[in-house]
């Protein structure tokens, strides 16, 4: 089989990293040759982060590159599409595939609908707002992360909705460890300096968590977060050390406010954690829900009284943690990584042929 993946970024970006680019040894070993065309490549992703000017040339030549792509797609059996094929643009691409008889699966791992349906320019709202929806009923097998998304596949439409959990590869966490052995418990995070301003809404129940010594917080890959009273560690993000800085981890968090956008979240952060062995706090909104079973391997805690609560119990209590991580761990080996996800996802593939 080949298959066109136009993906979203290049391999700095991590949905496109964790939703597609990760399968593609299986896919390979499975005779399934993947011709890979992401549409932001990596100077993108950086200037994102960091600030930078956008390249726009090499955006225009990314577009023109795909544009070929879409007119050649014959020659392939499958594309697969990442959220959608042009950015800001109407969903002309996916019906010319629909046209030409070229199958295409379309991937959501978040509610990128939301940018255009809840835009603030009417003129976007107007012409966008519903470009998504026909990219999902145009394809012939809309594959989502989470039950919103499957909510608005339904709502779009969609005559087939297959659920795949974003995931991690259990090889490169298979030296996990259920809790570290220290007087200081260490509170960590790992994100990008776009999501770090979640942060702020537990920054108190930090602060008082992290008091006399007891704790510190420690955070991969965001760009110095102001907190008042909190002890923090601001580690440098990489695809080579990420697993080693959260087995550093005692407790690993996820706050995120319940608006659209985050509800469309997969959690991939909490099965990282998990899949370390560490037990977590996260709030109840979208897949958060489904992936952490209170009391078991975490806690949900929507307010900052329930913040503090839930991170005191796990900071005090080793025991504790140290069984809740266990329970994630075996949560992940069951749900949550490629092991179980890829031979789907070879069977997604064959059925939308």
């Amino acid at each position: 089989m080949k298959v066109l993946l136009l993906s979203r970024y290049g391999h700095l970006g991590a949905s496109s990293r964790v939703r597609s680019y990760q399968y593609l040894p299986y896919l390979k070993a499975q005779g399934i040759d993947v011709k890979v065309l992401p549409i932001l490549n990596n100077d993108y992703v950086k200037s994102v982060y960091f600030g930078r000017n956008k390249p726009v040339f090499s955006i225009l030549g990314a577009y023109l590159r795909r544009l070929w792509y879409i007119f050649n797609s014959h020659q392939f059996d499958l594309v697969w599409v990442e959220k959608e094929i042009f950015p800001w643009v109407p969903a002309i691409a996916e019906a010319v595939l629909s046209n030409f008889k070229v199958p295409y699966v379309a991937d959501y791992d978040d509610a990128i609908f939301h940018r255009y349906d809840m835009n603030h320019l009417h003129t976007v709202r107007f012409f966008l707002g519903r470009k998504i929806d026909k990219v999902m009923k145009n394809a012939s097998i809309v594959i989502v992360g989470n039950e919103y998304l499957a909510d608005r596949s339904r709502q779009a439409g969609v005559r087939r909705i297959e659920y795949l959990p974003t995931v991690v590869d259990l090889e490169k966490y298979s030296g996990y460890q259920s809790t570290c052995h220290s007087n200081l418990i260490t509170i960590g995070w790992i994100g990008t300096p776009v999501t770090q301003g979640y942060l702020q809404k537990i920054a108190h129940s930090l602060s008082v968590v992290c008091q006399r010594d007891w704790a510190r917080v420690v955070l991969i890959g965001a760009n110095n977060p102001q907190f008042q009273n909190v002890p923090v560690v601001i580690r440098s993000w990489s695809e080579e050390t990420e697993v080693a800085g959260i087995q550093d981890f005692d407790i690993g968090i996820m706050p995120i406010p319940d608006d659209p956008w985050e509800r469309g979240k997969c959690g991939y952060k909490l099965i990282q954690y998990m899949a370390c062995g560490k037990p977590v706090v996260a709030s109840p909104v979208g897949a958060n829900t489904e992936i952490v079973k209170h009391g078991v391997n975490g806690f949900l805690a929507g307010s900052p009284r329930e913040w503090l609560e839930a991170l005191t119990i796990l900071r005090d209590n080793p025991s504790l943690r140290r069984k809740m991580g266990v329970a994630g761990r075996k949560m992940v080996e069951k749900e949550y990584c490629i092991q179980v996800t890829a031979p789907r996802l070879v069977s997604i593939f064959n059925f939308a042929v």
